[in-house]
């Protein structure tokens, strides 16, 4: 984590912030998912979800490389690159990674589906890519983003778990911090 990929990164000046469904219980969900969807109170109904609620979901993640910068400001993640499918229970991101050569994207990318995974209703399968042409590994990235033992694999190593709870640490402060506001 000592070298520096995309040492100036363009950045997005954001437009004040959208409004977030904090009454909706998304933001209540990284207390814990277990117990249901956290999206209604009769889980035998089943609330649709939009592109901006789950963009909402990722949009405060800081990047791991440049820790003071949230994956929206460096243009990684936008809510057109979110698509979600509730008649087929499908939620696809697409990520476009800073520089073709982007050492953190396998990062990004876990850091991206962990975050899907605590929040969104178990109901959902989660595929997390690298926008097309956007990265000299795209298919690699892709094959391991996406590989349920090779994601279970990565989640067991200790190192790596601290960087990604740091990405989502600064995360879900922001989304607090705006469902109070």
């Amino acid at each position: 984590m000592n070298e520096i990929y995309n040492p100036n990164p363009t950045i997005l000046k954001t437009a004040g912030k959208r409004g977030t469904r904090a009454s909706s219980g998304l933001w209540d969900l990284d207390e814990g998912l277990a117990g249901g969807c956290g999206l209604c109170d009769d889980h035998s109904v089943s609330e649709s979800i939009d592109q901006n609620e789950v963009f909402d979901l990722v949009r405060f993640i800081t990047d791991p490389e440049h820790k003071h910068m949230t994956l929206e400001e460096l243009m990684v993640v936008s809510a057109p690159q979110c698509s979600v499918s509730n008649e087929t229970n499908r939620v696809l991101i697409e990520f476009t990674p800073t520089v073709p050569h982007c050492g953190m994207s396998t990062v990004i990318g876990l850091t991206l589906r962990v975050r899907l995974l605590r929040a969104l209703p178990n109901r959902f399968k989660v595929d997390i890519r690298v926008k097309p042409g956007s990265h000299q590994s795209e298919n690699e990235l892709n094959k391991q983003l996406n590989d349920k033992e090779r994601v279970a694999a990565a989640l067991e190593n200790p190192a790596l778990l601290i960087v990604l709870e740091e990405c989502l640490e600064s995360a879900q402060n922001r989304v607090r911090g705006h469902a109070h506001q």
